[in-house]
């Protein structure tokens, strides 16, 4: 290569340096004139701002930024997450936004702060705040900090106008409305809505002025009033909504036009209310006058001079006087009794404007009766005394009837409770005494003595029996009966009992329809109204025994009953018996109540045949006369079966052909309290192979069923027990064993335990013996088979 040449290859590759060196020194020069303008337009900047890079470090943050952070350190986000951590809500929503900022998505939000410790009494602070990733620069962001606490008080303020300006307007006593050129509402208020008996956004959605026009203007458009149409209209029309509410209104509407569009603005008066409170007012005095006249409690006005100025009907019915012979009479001469003065002292005092603290009684006497009546009292302003009269007649004997009516509750619950208690101890005393028998067969010196007690026992459950038929809780079998055959089984019986002084008749309806019931409660019924009856005539007369068919169409009382509509069949005694006075007849079925002399009669027959009655849904009706004889007539619903009961109680007839196998090697879970019931149980379980699990309470099963890990086959439960009961722990039980078989053990009703437990649920009424509890356990598990 020659010189000239390489001087010019030279020449050129120093030219060439010299433009790169430049260039980089003017893009050096640019990059930090552009950084000191960053860094003017950062520092020059009202809101905090800071740049971080991918490890949340900063890269460039202005003084206000800094201010922000100073009080958690340097800044960062980390500094930021500590600013807003006083507020769980804005920390997790700050954390949500560091997080898409990472991903590469912009937001901001507006979160609020905690109150400056310095300024106890300020207001909540709102800060927003954005963060912009850089584009480019992966993981790089742009952090922006705004005041926003002034400009959130302003949108709080507006909103909190904007409301109450909704509230007026839409509870406003007045309609509004506007609809545009096609008539369809572009706004409702409530009341308006409430008056056309429709929602705010089906009117808006789907109605029409015009629909709600009775006479809608024919031929003007849809948002017209009238005929005539017009800018400005002021029109009295009758409004409707779509459940046929017809209203007057007035309505006054202005038309805006703008273009093409129209909007009308309307407000509306309901004429309706306006001229219905002109009516009422109009009305008011007839109104009084009719309520003063037919009012039910008597009312007087009284003149300061004591005499009567007016009253009304029902005070002159109180006195059986006529209302022209009360008026102008003095108010003292119809005030009787000890307590005269008090009363007219008490007339004095309100007379001169003072305020009876409570009501007072007073005897009233007219032309013809004396009663008693609660008296109140007030004086009118410059006008007269008004006293009101209450006949107290009907409240006494109502209060007396309560009275009574809490007796027999009462007696009602101590007789069911005694026969609760009582039905424990002849299970155990019963269940003992077969248990004693399978060691004592007859022919043994002790049979003899067993049977007295076990027959005793059970003597003692009818007696039992009788205390819950009187408190309505006795545990029912029925069945499906002909009266008919009932009554000419018992005639035998019944004869016996009357004497032979005493005729008997029995007459027997030929199509009498059957009746479902319990016939041994039945048959204690009939007994207890015969034996009643032949001591009412005192060993001589006569006995008429009738059954009927009656339908009845309407509600009949029956002494404290009313009895439905429906089908019954009917049982009346009729005697020539001494009869029954009236003050009686209101108490016959009262228990322990008896007309007998001391020793002669319990008092629990009638209330007994009373409660037997009522528990199977019957009614009785009592028609007596001193000296002309009572007769008793008992209602039972008329029964008809379905052709499966029929079967079913056919089958239950029939009588067993051997003895039955009543051994077995299930388990069971034996729940009862009273410790000899629980023994006898028990052992008479455990004889017949069964293993048996007792516990003595409610609380005690849970227990051992806790700790139990073998099969469960049943479980035998008492219904009454402290702390957890029967039912409730059948609940508990069955969340873990839904398909075990449970048996409850009671002397009252069964109808819950199936009703609440369906097929889980069986019943064993008390007092029971052992060959019933053997056989109720072997035909539950039978039916698990």
């Amino acid at each position: 290569m020659d010189p000239t040449t390489a001087h010019i290859i030279y020449f050129a590759a120093f030219s060439t340096l010299a433009a790169i060196c430049i260039g980089v020194i003017l893009a050096c020069l640019r990059l930090r004139y552009e950084r000191a303008l960053l860094n003017t337009v950062f520092e020059g900047s009202s809101n905090a701002r800071m740049i971080t890079d991918r490890n949340n470090r900063p890269i460039l943050v202005n003084e206000s930024m800094r201010e922000v952070c100073a009080p958690f350190g340097m800044p960062g986000v980390k500094a930021l997450t500590a600013f807003f951590s006083g507020n769980d809500a804005s920390a997790t929503r700050f954390q949500l936004l560091v997080d898409n900022a990472r991903r590469g998505i912009a937001d901001q939000v507006d979160l609020s702060i905690p109150k400056h410790e310095e300024e106890p009494g300020g207001e909540q602070r709102w800060i927003a705040i954005a963060a912009t990733p850089v584009p480019g620069m992966a993981g790089t962001i742009h952090w922006r900090l705004d005041e926003i606490t002034n400009r959130k008080h302003v949108e709080d303020t507006v909103r909190d106008e904007r409301e109450k300006l909704i509230n007026f307007t839409d509870n406003a006593p007045v309609g509004f409305f506007s609809v545009n050129e096609d008539g369809r509402f572009l706004f409702v208020n409530t009341t308006m809505a409430r008056w056309l008996g429709a929602d705010i956004q089906t009117l808006l959605n789907t109605s029409r002025l015009h629909d709600h026009l009775v006479d809608p203007p024919e031929g003007s458009a849809p948002y017209d009033l009238s005929d005539e149409g017009g800018d400005k209209k002021i029109a009295e029309l009758r409004m409707k909504g779509p459940g046929g509410r017809v209203f007057l209104a007035s309505i006054n509407q202005s038309v805006v036009h703008d273009g093409a569009s129209v909007t009308t603005r309307a407000v509306v008066h309901d004429l309706t209310s306006e001229r219905q409170m002109r009516q009422a007012l109009k009305e008011s005095e007839d109104r009084f006058q009719q309520f003063f006249d037919e009012a039910p409690l008597g009312i007087a006005f009284v003149d300061t001079f004591g005499h009567i100025k007016d009253c009304n009907n029902a005070l002159a019915g109180i006195l059986g006087m006529q209302v022209s012979a009360l008026e102008g009479r003095p108010f003292e001469d119809l005030v009787t009794g000890d307590k005269k003065q008090q009363v007219l002292d008490a007339l004095s005092a309100i007379e001169e404007g003072t305020r009876l603290a409570k009501p007072i009684e007073v005897s009233l006497i007219g032309d013809s009766r004396e009663v008693v009546a609660q008296m109140h009292g007030r004086k009118f302003k410059g006008s007269n005394t008004v006293l009101h009269f209450i006949d107290l007649t009907e409240q006494k004997s109502l209060e007396a009837q309560f009275t009574q009516s809490q007796k027999m509750q009462a007696v009602g619950q101590l007789a069911g409770g005694v026969a609760h208690d009582f039905n424990n101890l002849l299970t155990a005393m019963i269940g003992f005494c077969d248990l004693l028998l399978l060691r004592h067969k007859a022919g043994d010196p002790s049979f003899g003595d067993i049977m007295q007690i076990k027959q005793n026992a059970n003597r003692a459950a009818n007696l039992v029996r009788q205390l819950l038929a009187f408190s309505r809780q006795q545990q029912l079998t029925p069945k499906i009966l002909d009266i008919t055959d009932t009554l000419s089984e018992l005639s035998h019986l019944l004869r016996r009992l009357i004497g032979v002084n005493i005729e008997m008749e029995l007459l027997h309806d030929p199509d009498l329809g059957p009746v479902k019931v319990d016939e041994g409660q039945l048959e204690q019924v009939l007994i207890n109204l015969v034996v009643n009856a032949r001591d009412a005539m005192d060993g001589r007369g006569s006995l008429r025994i009738e059954t009927s068919n009656v339908t009845t169409t309407e509600d009949i009382k029956r002494g404290g009953d009313l009895q439905p509509p429906g089908d019954w069949v009917t049982i009346s005694m009729s005697d020539t018996g001494c009869g029954i006075s009236s003050d009686i007849q209101e108490r016959i079925f009262e228990p322990f109540f008896t007309t007998k002399e001391i020793g002669s009669g319990t008092g629990l027959g009638l209330s007994t045949v009373y409660g037997i009655v009522r528990q199977t849904g019957g009614y009785i009706d009592l028609k007596s006369e001193v000296g002309e004889g009572t007769k008793f007539t008992i209602f039972l619903p008329r029964y008809v079966p379905t052709e499966a009961e029929e079967k079913a109680e056919k089958l239950g007839d029939g009588k067993p052909t051997a003895e039955r196998d009543l051994t077995g090697t299930s388990t069971i879970l034996l729940v009862e309290d009273e410790d000899a019931v629980r023994a006898f149980s028990a052992r008479a379980l455990a004889n017949k192979g069964y293993q048996v699990i007792e516990a003595n309470s409610g609380e005690n099963a849970l227990e051992v069923l806790a700790s139990h890990e073998g099969q469960l086959d049943l479980m035998v439960t008492d219904v009454i027990m402290p702390g957890i009961d029967g039912p409730e722990l059948a609940r508990e039980v069955l969340k873990d064993r839904p398909q075990l078989p449970i048996i409850f053990v009671s002397g009252f009703t069964e109808d819950r335990f199936k009703q609440e437990f369906g097929d889980n649920a069986f019943f064993l009424p008390k007092p029971f013996t052992l060959q019933q509890l053997a056989e109720t356990i072997k035909d539950v598990l039978d039916l698990q088979k």
